[in-house]
């Protein structure tokens, strides 16, 4: 098991790719705490590793919410003692075209996407510093890369999530710690189902492998990122997508 005896946090991990993450590091021998502002939802996440034998608690917190973040942080400590990897996965979206966007709109997937990050990560990074070894993963999107049409918010919080890690790198590899962000494309995940059939294939024909994406596919990637089988790699934007940007 790659990441036996580590203790990890993933944020978002009620449902979908946080879901998947959390699971999958469990599998991999993780003590996995769940974090999640639908505290039923992690809750769920949780029940379904210990149920397969894992280790796993839950926590509500509000990623915008530095109070509950403290307090998830000093349980992760008072029931295990360190803090090996965060997977910044918690985010959210409002879209719409930049002349209609809202400064509401803006600011909440800011607040959420970007500051969320900035603030969970400031939690935990004085503790890998004392440990002298950590990894943060943030959860960026192609859309991060390349923009997309009504996502003027969105992106801009997925591209500075990039920089976030690059500069985290720079500065936290001296000292043990790396920092790697993930570019999902097209995923199959609950928010999906929102979605008309004919917009979930318009996105299939966009992908070379022809379908989308699965939660467990980009799970996949952040276990192996958070294994010292990626010791080395430092300040990485990987993309994860079928192919869907060339």
């Amino acid at each position: 098991m790659r990441l036996k005896g580590k203790v990890s946090i993933i944020t978002g991990g009620g449902q979908g790719i946080g879901r998947a993450t959390a699971v999958k590091f469990a599998k991999e021998g993780a003590r996995v705490a769940v974090c999640d502002i639908n505290v039923a939802s992690a809750e769920e996440t949780a029940k379904l590793i210990t149920d397969a034998g894992g280790e796993a608690i839950s926590f509500s917190i509000d990623v915008t919410d530095k109070k509950t973040i403290a307090s998830m942080v000093s349980g992760v400590m008072a029931k295990w003692g360190r803090i090996d990897t965060l997977v910044n996965n918690a985010g959210i979206v409002q879209d719409a075209q930049f002349k209609k966007m809202t400064d509401d709109q803006f600011d909440r997937v800011i607040d959420v996407n970007l500051k969320g990050v900035y603030n969970c990560t400031k939690a935990v990074v004085a503790i890998m510093l004392e440990q002298n070894s950590g990894c943060i993963l943030n959860a960026s999107s192609i859309v991060g890369i390349y923009g997309n049409f009504g996502q003027t918010n969105y992106a801009a919080t997925k591209f500075g999530v990039i920089g976030m890690v690059k500069t985290w790198a720079r500065e936290l590899g001296k000292k043990g710690i790396r920092a790697n962000a993930i570019c999902p494309g097209f995923i199959h995940t609950p928010i999906l189902a929102t979605m008309p059939a004919k917009i979930i294939k318009m996105m299939e024909d966009r992908v070379p492998m022809g379908r989308l994406g699965q939660p467990e596919e980009i799970a996949n990637t952040y276990a192996w990122l958070a294994s010292d089988e990626a010791s080395y790699i430092n300040g990485a934007v990987i993309e994860v997508s079928g192919g869907a940007t060339l």
